[in-house]
């Protein structure tokens, strides 16, 4: 009898942690959908049982460090012992260096670097138990630099370095620690970008395409593409890495 594998996808109630979420229960992985507002994790859920998978909503803050011990030792009882975890959470509070305050600093680091730290932290235990297990960061192009996005930009830089050590630390025990950095991608996250300076979510959508080789700009279900090559077991041998999905070249 096959066990199935419990997967932790963190800021899934929509755009990218959604699509996500509902690709790993495609690919037959239990998945509890982590979000701040429980309730909001509800539809993602409800899409992944109607679709014949099995899902668990749970509301936590995953900076929060007691919120995320417990809300991973429930995810333990209530579907497994996590075997892969997608650090997804985030937030964006843009401005320039010298408009931006040290709480929007301290809130994009909180949530993206602590985040991400604590919920590694809290499953990396079940996974070397295990002897396998699949850590999916969530990077950015904008760690290469962008202007109005310091505290991102760094917070999404760190996590590249937090990426490149977890897996030195974790491969003996058969764990892969692997970083994605999306480009632009069609989510709430770049509609608010562009409701912020003044333009049509469609036009914002135009000129950003117009500057990315393939012609197009991505949508949650690219980014759900790679996160299944990372997480799946012919991967193993991958790890270290960080893949940017964006429609081009970068480096």
């Amino acid at each position: 009898m096959t066990t199935t594998r419990t997967a932790v996808v963190t800021g899934a109630a929509r755009g990218i942690g959604a699509g996500v979420a509902k690709r790993l229960a495609e690919d037959g992985f239990a998945v509890a959908v982590i979000d701040l507002d429980e309730a909001a994790c509800k539809p993602v859920v409800e899409q992944i049982e109607a679709a014949g998978g099995k899902a668990l909503a749970v509301g936590l803050d995953v900076s929060d460090e007691q919120a995320v011990q417990a809300g991973v030792a429930r995810i333990a009882e209530g579907l497994g012992a996590p075997a892969v975890l997608v650090n997804n959470a985030g937030v964006i509070r843009d401005n320039l260096l010298f408009k931006m305050s040290a709480a929007d600093w301290d809130t994009v680091m909180a949530v993206h670097l602590r985040g991400s730290f604590l919920m590694t932290r809290a499953v990396q235990g079940y996974m070397t138990e295990a002897g396998w297990g699949r850590i999916v960061n969530l990077s950015s192009t904008s760690a290469l630099g962008n202007r109005g996005q310091a505290n991102y930009a760094a917070a999404k830089a760190g996590i590249q370095g937090f990426t490149k050590t977890l897996a030195l630390e974790l491969g003996r025990f058969g764990v892969t620690a692997n970083a994605i950095a999306p480009g632009f991608i069609e989510t709430e996250m770049t509609a608010e970008t562009a409701r912020r300076i003044g333009m049509d979510f469609e036009d914002f959508k135009r000129a950003a395409a117009s500057q990315i080789p393939v012609a197009r700009t991505g949508k949650p279900e690219d980014i759900a593409h790679a996160v299944s090559f990372f997480a799946g077991e012919g991967a193993g041998f991958v790890s270290g890495q960080v893949l940017y999905v964006a429609g081009g070249p970068k480096a």
